[in-house]
């Protein structure tokens, strides 16, 4: 017996729109928390405490506090944690003593920054890059469990110590896999100096800029990243030069040049 017109167009319809098993497999669950990405923190406007050197009791008006990886976040304030990704630590020579493979190298010589008496990585090679990024990301993993909001990467600008032997480039490759794996933590990462370069273009959300006041170079950091910026100034006089012009676009401390714990702090009035 047949369908009339009607009945069939009907049925049609229905088919058309009943989602199919494969549908609602391929479409993710966006409703599902677990399946969202961290949420990154940008800096909040207030004073910031650099306190890589030794943790300390911060003043009333700070809100920022930068600590080394190894040193516990202060409940209530925005925690950055401080990761040296670019070169070694002096305290951590027994660490790196079994990893010397990735450790920069010239004529068989280990290339070392003299002033602070620390080697520098070799990120010349995807395969050194990769390896090194795998333990580094081990510390930004921790530094998310700890409770941190956000990690800088010190020793960018390691390729100007490294007897030309890294190049910008490979800095940048490098940089990259670390800005990524911090972003997957939930935290936000901060590009360490290099002013004439702008991080945002690899995802760095904000910067730590040492004395630019020093060098005048506090515009280049606010052009690339307006007010997710921290500045920390050695000298008084470039302190002063730095709060003259940009602090009321973001924080700016002097601290002394050993970032002890219980140094010289000061900011801007």
């Amino acid at each position: 017996m047949g369908m009339s017109l009607k009945v069939i167009v009907g049925m049609l319809v229905l088919i058309l729109t009943l989602p199919t098993a494969g549908a609602n497999a391929a479409l993710p669950n966006t409703a599902d928390p677990q399946n969202a990405a961290p949420q990154i923190t940008p800096l909040p406007k207030t004073d910031a405490d650099y306190q890589i050197g030794g943790a300390a009791r911060p003043a009333p008006n700070v809100g920022i506090v930068v600590r080394d990886r190894k040193a516990k976040p202060v409940k209530g304030h925005y925690n950055v944690c401080y990761v040296n990704a670019f070169q070694t630590q002096p305290d951590e020579a027994k660490f790196w003593k079994t990893r010397r493979g990735l450790l920069l190298r010239n004529g068989g010589q280990l290339v070392r920054d003299t002033e602070w008496d620390e080697h520098i990585l070799d990120i010349r090679t995807l395969k050194k890059r990769k390896r090194l990024a795998r333990i580094v990301g081990r510390w930004i993993d921790q530094c998310a469990k700890d409770g941190f909001d956000a990690v800088e990467f010190d020793n960018l600008d390691s390729f100007a110590r490294s007897r030309k032997l890294i190049k910008p480039r490979h800095t940048k490759r490098f940089a990259t896999l670390l800005v990524r794996r911090a972003h997957r933590a939930g935290l936000a990462a901060g590009q360490k100096n290099w002013s004439n370069f702008d991080g945002t273009r690899i995802g760095f959300d904000f910067a730590v800029a040492e004395e630019c006041g020093r060098y005048r170079e506090c515009n280049q950091y606010w052009r690339h990243y307006g007010s997710q910026v921290i500045a920390v100034e050695y000298r008084r006089k470039d302190f002063r030069q730095a709060c003259r012009t940009h602090s009321d676009r973001f924080a700016v401390v002097l601290r002394d040049r050993d970032v002890s714990k219980n140094g010289r702090r000061a900011w801007c009035r």
